[in-house]
C-alpha cells in the first residue's frame, strides 16, 4: 500500500473514532495493521476478553514471528490458563492447555509439563514460582506491565504504537479544503454555494438555477459560515482548518423553551450576537479571518487585490503539530513528575479554606482561611510576606442585613481567594455578603481596590474574565444568583437567575470567539451563561448532585469537574462539551469521603484532588488512579490543594493549619535557585531610568509597581525574527528579584572552550552567510536562512541520550532535507542581491514558513520545502514579516518603502496600508492581549497600531546619543511574555517599554566606546534576555532589572584562529523552558554550540549556536 493510501487510512480511523464506530475503529486497526491501539489493547486485557486479545494481535502478528511475539502470546494463554485453575474449572484448563498452550511444547517441552503438572495442585500457588500470584486483577496488571515491554521491543510494532498528530477532524478538513477549491473554480459562483453531493466535484448551478440546502446543514461537514462561500482556512493554523465545535454547541443545541429572566444591572457593551443560541450552534468565524469584512482604509491605495487565488490543492500530506486527542499514547511516567517532595512547610496560624498561586511569579502564594484571615507568602524564601485579618472597609455603605449578621456573628471564613489572570488584582469572596478586591503592587505592597456587598448570605465562589477585553468580576452565592461587576469602578454589570438552589461555583471560559460562563448549584444543577439577557443555556445534572467544581486544562482545550454527593461519594469527570455527556469517570475515591473534595489540572497531563488524607494523581487520558502521595503525613481527610501555573509546585493544607509545599523536579530545582540567587551590583542606578519596573515583569520584593495586563489566554511571543510561538506548554520562571545587598555575586564569566560544545558544518553543506536564524516553535529544530536565499533546517534526532527529540546541547543537530532533496529557496532580484534584505516567519504549528529576500514572497511547505505560493513581487520589497496571533491567515508585512502592509494570505488580498515611517520596516510585534501591533523602524522610531481598524495610536522616536549614528543593527521589537510590555532592541541599548503609555520602564545603554549591540532577544519565559555585541561577546540579562548575570567570552566558542572583526549578528531563544539560546555570527561557516552548565543557574541551561562566514 502507498505511504498516501496509508495515511488515507489513519484519516478514517480518526474520523471513525470521532464518530463513536468504536468496533469499527478497532477492525480497521487490526484487520490494516498499521496502528496498534495500545490503550484497547490494555483495556481488553484488564477485562480478560483473551479472544479479543488474540484476535486483535492477530492483525500485527503471529506467534512463531520471532521471540517476542511467542512471549507475548505465551503469556496471556498461560493467564488464562492460571485463572481457570484458579476458578477450579479443570475441563477449562485442559482445553486451555491442549489447544493454546501446547504449541509451546515444540519449543520448551519441560516448560510445558511443569504447566500440565499444576492440574494435579489443588491451589496452583503451591508451586514455588507461582506463591506470590495474588488476585486475577493484580496478576492482570503485572502481566500488562511485560506485555507492554515485549511489545514495544518486537520490531514488527515498530512505527505502529503512535498515531500520527493530526488536528481534529482533519479529514473533514481535507473534504472542506476541495470543495472550497472547487468553489473558487467555478464558472458562475455563489455567494452561498450549495452542496449536492460529495461523490462528484462541486459546481454552483446556473444563477436561476435550483437550490440544495445549505452548506451549515449538512451534517458531514458540520457548521460553516455562511458569509464567502466555504469555510475560511482556520483562523489558529494557515491555509487549514477543521470545522471546530464551539463550547457548549451539545450541551445547548436546545435551550429551554422558557429561559430564566436575567436582571442587567447596565449595558456594558460586551457586543453579543442578536441571536446568541444561534451563534453557540453555528459559530462564525472572527472578524479578522472573515472574507466579507474589509478593514477600514484612509485612502483608496490602501487597497489592492489580484484576480490569482491562493490555494494548496496539490498538497495532499499538509503536516501539523497538534496533540492528538482521541487515540492517546502511552506515557512512561518518572517519579520527576510527580511533586513526592516536602519542599516548604508554612505555619499560616488558621485553617486554610482557599490558596492561589501567582499567575506569572510562580512562588507567590495567597492563602485564605476559616477565620477571614488573608495571607501572602513567598515559598520560596519561606517569608510571609502579607497577613491581614478579616475587616470591612467601609461599613456604613454595606447592607444592614450584612451589619446586622456581623453583630451576631464577627467571624466570616474565606470561601475562595484568587489572583487576576496578570496578578495585578486578587479577590476574597467571603461567607458573609461581601467580596474584596484588592492591587498587588509587588512585593508585600497590596492596598484595597473595591469592596463590594455582592449577594445575600456567602459568597460561595469569585473568579475573573476578560468580555468583550474589559476586566470583570464574576461572583455566586446564596442567594441563587450569579452577577458580573466591572473590575475598575465595581459597577453591576449582568445578574444572571435562574437557579433553584444557592449557587455553589462559577467557571467562566471562551472559545473561539465565545464567552461564556459555566455555574453549577447545591442542587447538582450546572446552567451555562451568555453576556446578555437571555437566560441560561444549560440545564443539567452533575455527578453526585451537590457541591461540584469545574476547570479546563491549562490551554482550555478539556472540560473537569469535581462533585462530593451529600453521601459523601466524589465524582471527578471529564465532560464532551459538544454533546453535554460525560467523557469519562475517574475511579479511585473512597465510597464515603470525610468531605468535599477539591481537585485541580495542571501541565494539560494531570489531575489532583485531595481526598482520604492524601493528595491522589490520575493522567487525564486514563481513568485509573496513577499514584498517592501523602505528603509526610498530618494532612486533612479532604486537604485543600493548589498547583502553580507552571505545575512545578504543589500547595497542600495541613491539619495543624499550615500549607505544605510539594515539589517536583523542576520545582526543586527553582527553589533552589532562589535559595542561591544572588546579584551582579556592579551597575548602579545611573543605569537604569527612575521609574520603576511594572510588574510583572520586576519580582523585586521591594520594588512599587503598578500594571495592567490581559486576559488569561495562552500568550504568544513574537520573536525578533517574526516566528509566533505559542506559550501554552511554556513555564514561565519567574525569579524573587529582591535586592537583598548581603547577596552579591561577582559576574560570571565563561572563558574556557571547556564549558561549550562545537560541531562544523560539512564542507558540502557550507553556504554563505546566514543572515535570520530562529527555533522552531516546538523547540525539536531550527530554521536558519542563509544570504544566497536558500533555507537550512538543522533538527534533535530522538536517541537514548535525547528522547525528546528537542534541542539540547548533548546531542548534534543534524542538517535535514525531505526525500526529495529540494531547498527552499526565496525569490531574488538580480540588482544588488548582496544588499537584499532577508526575512521570515513560521506559522505557530511550524507547518509553513514565510520568507523574503528581497524578492517575492514565498511561502514554503515545511514538510515536504515545496513552495505554495509566492506574491507581491518588488518594489516595494519585504523587509520584515509576521503573523497575526489570532489568524495566520493575516500577514503584517512591513516594506523597504516604510509602509506596512496588511495581508490576506487566503483571498490574496492587502486589507490596509500603514504609513508612520519615514524609512525601511525593521521590526513588527504582535500583542494579542492589548490587541495592537508595535512597529520598529529604521528611522528609531517605534509605533503602536490598532488592529482593530489598524489606526496609529502612539509613536516615539529612540534616544540615540550623538555621534553614534546606526549602521549596524535595525531597531527590533519583541513583546514580553505579559504581553504588555516590549523589548526594544538597538545598536546603543537596550529597553523594556510598557505598550499603553510607550514610555521606557528599565533601560540599558551602551557605554560610551563600548561595543555596540548587534543582536538582543527575550528568553522563551521572558525573564533573560541574551545579547551578542560586536567584540563577539555574548551578554546573558536579567529582563526584571536589566542587570548583566553573565557574560559569554568569544574564547571560550571561537576557534583560536578566527578573525578578531568576527562577531555573532543573531541570537535567537528557545521555544521550550530550558531556557536557550542560538547566535548566528559571520566566519568560514562554522556551527558551534555551547552550554553553560549549571553554575550560572542551576535550573538553567543556554544553547549557543553560533554560525559563522567572512568577517570583514
Amino acid at each position: 500500500m502507498s505511504s498516501l493510501s496509508r495515511e488515507l487510512v489513519f484519516l478514517i480511523l480518526q474520523f471513525l473514532d470521532e464518530e463513536k464506530f468504536k468496533e469499527t475503529v478497532h477492525k480497521l486497526e487490526q484487520e490494516s495493521g498499521f496502528y496498534f491501539n495500545m490503550k484497547y489493547f490494555e483495556d481488553e486485557v484488564i477485562n480478560g476478553n483473551w479472544d479479543e486479545v488474540e484476535r486483535y494481535l492477530g492483525g500485527f502478528t503471529k506467534v512463531d514471528d520471532n521471540r517476542y511475539s511467542m512471549k507475548i502470546f505465551f503469556e496471556i494463554r498461560k493467564q488464562k490458563y492460571l485463572e481457570a485453575l484458579d476458578k477450579h474449572d479443570r475441563s477449562k484448563a485442559v482445553e486451555i492447555l491442549v489447544k493454546d498452550l501446547k504449541v509451546f511444547a515444540s519449543f520448551n517441552e519441560e516448560l510445558f509439563k511443569e504447566i500440565t503438572q499444576l492440574l494435579t495442585l489443588e491451589n496452583f500457588r503451591e508451586n514455588e514460582q507461582l506463591s506470590k500470584y495474588g488476585d486475577t486483577k493484580s496478576a492482570r496488571a503485572i502481566m500488562l506491565v511485560e506485555l507492554k515491554k515485549l511489545i514495544e521491543a518486537n520490531p514488527l510494532f515498530r512505527d505502529k504504537l503512535q498515531f500520527p498528530n493530526l488536528k481534529n477532524s482533519r479529514l473533514r478538513t481535507l473534504i472542506n479544503q476541495s470543495l472550497n477549491w472547487q468553489h473558487q473554480l467555478c464558472k458562475n459562483p455563489r455567494p452561498n454555494p450549495d452542496i449536492k453531493t460529495l461523490f462528484v466535484d462541486h459546481s454552483c448551478g446556473q444563477p436561476n438555477g435550483a437550490r440544495a440546502p445549505s452548506p451549515a446543514n449538512n451534517p458531514l461537514l458540520g457548521s460553516i459560515p455562511k458569509p464567502g462561500g466555504f469555510p475560511p482556512l482556520g483562523a489558529h493554523g494557515p491555509f487549514q482548518t477543521a470545522p471546530t465545535v464551539p463550547p457548549l454547541a451539545g450541551w445547548m443545541s436546545n435551550p429551554p423553551a422558557v429561559t430564566h429572566p436575567a436582571v442587567s444591572g447596565g449595558a456594558i457593551g460586551f457586543g453579543t450576537p442578536t441571536n446568541p443560541a444561534a451563534l453557540l450552534k453555528h459559530p462564525r468565524t472572527p472578524t479578522t479571518a472573515n472574507p466579507s469584512m474589509d478593514y477600514p482604509s484612509g485612502d483608496s491605495d490602501h487597497i489592492s487585490k489580484r484576480s490569482r487565488p491562493v490555494g494548496i490543492a496539490e498538497e495532499v500530506n499538509l503536516p501539523v503539530n497538534m496533540l492528538p486527542v482521541t487515540y492517546p499514547q502511552s506515557h512512561n511516567y518518572q517519579q520527576d513528575d510527580f511533586h513526592k517532595t516536602v519542599a516548604r512547610t508554612l505555619t499560616q496560624g488558621s485553617t486554610p479554606m482557599s490558596m492561589d498561586f501567582h499567575p506569572l511569579q510562580q512562588t507567590l502564594l495567597l492563602v485564605g482561611t476559616n477565620v477571614g484571615d488573608i495571607g501572602l507568602w513567598d515559598v520560596g524564601t519561606k517569608d510571609r510576606l502579607v497577613v491581614k485579618n478579616f475587616k470591612v472597609w467601609e461599613l456604613g455603605k454595606c447592607s444592614m442585613a450584612l451589619q446586622a449578621s456581623l453583630v451576631k456573628d464577627p467571624a466570616v471564613p474565606v470561601n475562595r481567594i484568587i489572583w487576576s489572570p496578570d496578578g495585578t488584582l486578587f479577590g476574597v469572596a467571603y461567607s458573609r455578603h461581601i467580596v474584596q478586591i484588592y492591587s498587588y503592587h509587588g512585593g508585600d505592597d497590596i492596598r484595597q481596590h473595591l469592596e463590594i456587598d455582592a449577594h445575600v448570605g456567602g459568597v460561595n465562589d469569585i473568579a475573573f474574565a476578560h468580555p468583550n477585553k474589559q476586566l470583570c468580576i464574576i461572583t455566586c452565592g446564596d442567594d441563587k444568583t450569579i452577577k458580573v461587576w466591572e473590575a475598575t469602578s465595581g459597577a453591576k454589570q449582568f445578574t444572571f437567575e435562574g437557579h433553584e438552589a444557592p449557587v455553589y461555583s462559577v467557571c467562566p471560559h471562551y472559545k473561539e470567539n465565545i464567552q461564556f460562563i459555566f455555574s453549577t448549584a447545591l442542587d447538582g444543577k450546572i446552567k451555562a451563561w451568555l453576556y446578555d439577557n437571555l437566560g441560561s443555556r444549560v440545564d443539567y445534572d452533575a455527578p453526585g448532585h451537590w457541591c461540584t467544581t469545574m476547570a479546563y486544562s491549562a490551554d482550555g482545550s478539556r472540560l473537569f469537574s469535581c462533585g462530593t454527593s451529600k453521601d459523601g461519594e466524589s465524582h471527578l469527570v471529564e465532560w464532551n462539551e459538544s454533546e453535554g455527556a460525560v467523557k469519562r469517570t475517574y475511579q479511585g475515591f473512597r465510597k464515603r469521603s470525610m468531605g468535599v473534595v477539591q481537585f485541580d489540572t495542571t501541565r494539560n497531563r494531570f489531575l489532583a484532588a485531595g481526598d482520604e488524607f492524601l493528595i491522589k494523581i490520575w493522567d487525564m487520558d486514563n481513568t485509573g488512579l496513577l499514584t498517592t502521595i501523602d505528603a509526610e503525613g498530618g494532612l486533612p481527610a479532604s486537604p485543600r490543594i493548589r498547583f502553580n501555573k507552571e505545575g512545578t509546585l504543589l500547595a497542600v493544607s495541613t491539619l495543624d493549619n499550615g500549607i505544605k509545599i510539594l515539589a517536583n523536579a523542576d520545582g526543586l530545582r527553582l527553589l533552589r535557585t532562589l535559595e542561591n540567587r544572588s546579584f551582579d551590583a556592579s551597575r548602579n542606578a545611573a543605569e537604569t531610568v527612575t521609574k520603576p519596573l511594572i510588574n510583572p515583569l520586576t519580582a523585586a520584593a521591594n520594588a512599587a509597581a503598578a500594571s495592567s495586563s490581559g486576559t488569561p489566554a495562552p500568550a504568544a511571543i513574537t520573536a525578533m525574527n517574526g516566528d509566533s510561538r505559542s506559550l501554552v506548554d511554556v513555564k514561565p520562571r519567574i525569579a524573587d528579584e529582591s535586592l537583598d545587598k548581603s547577596k552579591v555575586w561577582k559576574l560570571m564569566e565563561i572563558t574556557e572552550s571547556t564549558q561549550c560544545r562545537s560541531i562544523k558544518l560539512a564542507d558540502n553543506m557550507r553556504t554563505s552567510k546566514i543572515s535570520r536564524l530562529i527555533y522552531t516553535n516546538s523547540g525539536v529544530a531550527i530554521l536558519a536562512l542563509t544570504a544566497s536565499a536558500v533555507h537550512l533546517l538543522w533538527k534533535w534526532p530522538r536517541s537514548d541520550r535525547n528522547t525528546s527529540g528537542k534541542a539540547t546541547a548533548s546531542v548534534s543537530p543534524q542538517l535535514w532535507q525531505p526525500p526529495s532533496g529540494i531547498f527552499m529557496t526565496n525569490d531574488m532580484t538580480d540588482n544588488n542581491p548582496e544588499e537584499a534584505v532577508h526575512c521570515f516567519a513560521l506559522s505557530k504549528n511550524d507547518s509553513y514558513v514565510m520568507s523574503a529576500s528581497g524578492g517575492k514572497i514565498s511561502l514554503f511547505n515545511m514538510m515536504t520545502f515545496k513552495t505554495m505560493t509566492t506574491f507581491m513581487p518588488p518594489p516595494p520589497a519585504a523587509t520584515f514579516l509576521a503573523f497575526h496571533p489570532q489568524d495566520n491567515n493575516i500577514i503584517a508585512i512591513g516594506m523597504d518603502d516604510s509602509t506596512i502592509q496588511i495581508y490576506n494570505v487566503r483571498i490574496d488580498e492587502v486589507k490596509s496600508k500603514l504609513r508612520g515611517h519615514s524609512k525601511r520596516i525593521t521590526g513588527l510585534a504582535f500583542s494579542n492581549v492589548l490587541n495592537v501591533l508595535v512597529s520598529s523602524g529604521a528611522d528609531a522610531q517605534l509605533c503602536v497600531w490598532n488592529t482593530d481598524g489598524w489606526e496609529k495610536q502612539k509613536n516615539r522616536f529612540l534616544q540615540i546619543p550623538s555621534g553614534r549614528p546606526s549602521n549596524i543593527l535595525d531597531t527590533r521589537v519583541q513583546f514580553h511574555q505579559d504581553q504588555m510590555h516590549f523589548l526594544v532592541v538597538h545598536e546603543t541599548q537596550i529597553a523594556i517599554y510598557d505598550t499603553t503609555k510607550l514610555e521606557p520602564v528599565k533601560q540599558w545603554p551602551v557605554r560610551e566606546n563600548s561595543p555596540p549591540i548587534t543582536h538582543a532577544t527575550f528568553s522563551c519565559d521572558s525573564q533573560l534576555i541574551y545579547a551578542s555585541f560586536m567584540d563577539a561577546t555574548v551578554g546573558i540579562f536579567n529582563a526584571s532589572s536589566l542587570r548583566l548575570q553573565c557574560r559569554i567570552l568569544p574564547a571560550s566558542y571561537l576557534p583560536p584562529n578566527i578573525s578578531s572583526s568576527v562577531h555573532p549578528v543573531v541570537v535567537a531563544g528557545g521555544a521550550t523552558n530550558l531556557g536557550r539560546a542560538a547566535s548566528k555570527g559571520l566566519f568560514d561557516n562554522a556551527l558551534n554550540k555551547s552550554k553553560l552548565q549549571q553554575q550560572f543557574i542551576p535550573c538553567l541551561y543556554i544553547l549557543l549556536l553560533t554560525v559563522l562566514s567572512g568577517g570583514s
